[in-house]
């Protein structure tokens, strides 16, 4: 079974859709840094309807090192640097990033990352779901933008298309 670390925003669509539980069933570990958890706080004060960590006992919070000096001039929130710099430090754990400029530069500094569709993805693969596609429509409920293409390519590699 994988390891993980994980960013903010697949925590937040996953607990939108009902399938945050899934986590532990897929993932051996599930590493989180404390920046995270300071995002969904400002989440919920803001009236967002994010995860209460405190629910989830199989998360455990790690304190990453500094990340790159370089990634701080980019345009990436504190939950992705701070889960990046975890991951660059244990570089055999899967990162799960959504954002495309934070996945970009991940995969460039060698990391494997997936992003919440590889979460349903893999979900269906292991029969947990049989379909991925009305999870993908609750996605874009939550207020995930996902492309007409994405889609597609999304539920073509399910082979639901």
């Amino acid at each position: 079974m994988p390891k993980i670390i994980s960013n903010t925003s697949p925590l937040l669509y996953l607990h939108r859709i009902g399938a945050l539980a899934w986590l532990p069933e897929m993932f051996l570990e599930i590493w989180i840094p404390p920046a995270v958890i300071l995002e969904l706080e400002k989440g919920r004060k803001q009236g967002h309807d994010v995860p209460n960590v405190e629910n989830y006992p199989w998360l455990t919070v790690l304190h990453p090192g500094q990340p790159p000096s370089e990634w701080l001039s980019l345009d990436l929130g504190p939950g992705e640097l701070a889960a990046m710099a975890l991951a660059l430090q244990n570089p055999e754990r899967i990162v799960l990033l959504d954002d495309a400029l934070a996945r970009k530069i991940a995969q460039a500094a060698g990391l494997q990352v997936w992003g919440t569709l590889r979460i349903l993805l893999e979900a269906k693969t292991q029969g947990l779901i049989p379909e991925i596609k009305p999870w993908i429509e609750q996605l874009s409920l939550t207020g995930m933008w996902l492309s007409q293409d994405i889609q597609k390519r999304i539920l073509a590699l399910a082979s639901e298309a």
